[in-house]
């Protein structure tokens, strides 16, 4: 085959590639080098030599990544939702229903909101007993029964 033809069917075919590789994932990470890959394609009409496609290919996917990147993400980019669960880290409840890690049961009132919870140490933890919270783990407080 004809290389002034080869050259524009094999940078189609990697930007056909990396435009189906971004179609199947869910955030921006080919799109930069498949938009090269097409703008190379039609430069290699012309009759490049192979090095200077391929630099052609690494300049164009790298200024079209340096431009467009930070906008995406700031576009596109998953916003953070602040929480003050992480407030209750470090205070003191009460334990309003027993805890037991075994039976995956308790709930502490902490800050005037109840909170499932579960024992730090893995130890039951009676009714009207105060503790301090360890950390969160996804919605349980961890929590540590204090000395008397």
């Amino acid at each position: 085959m004809n290389p002034n033809v080869l050259y524009p069917v094999l940078w189609l075919v990697l930007a056909v590639v990396l435009a189906i590789a971004e179609a199947a994932t869910v955030q921006l990470v080919s799109i930069w080098f498949a938009l090269g890959a097409a703008i190379t394609a039609l430069l290699s009409l012309t009759g490049l030599p192979p090095a200077i496609q391929f630099a052609c290919f690494v300049l164009i996917s790298c200024v079209a990544l340096l431009l467009s990147r930070p906008l995406a993400h700031r576009l596109l980019g998953a916003k953070k939702q602040k929480t003050n669960a992480d407030a209750v880290v470090g205070m003191e409840g009460i334990v309003t229903e027993p805890i037991d890690n075994l039976h995956e049961q308790g709930r502490v009132l902490v800050n005037g909101l109840s909170w499932s919870a579960r024992s730090a140490g893995g130890e039951a933890i009676e009714k009207d007993q105060t503790v301090r919270v360890e950390k969160i783990d996804g919605v349980k407080l961890i929590v540590r029964k204090l000395s008397v």
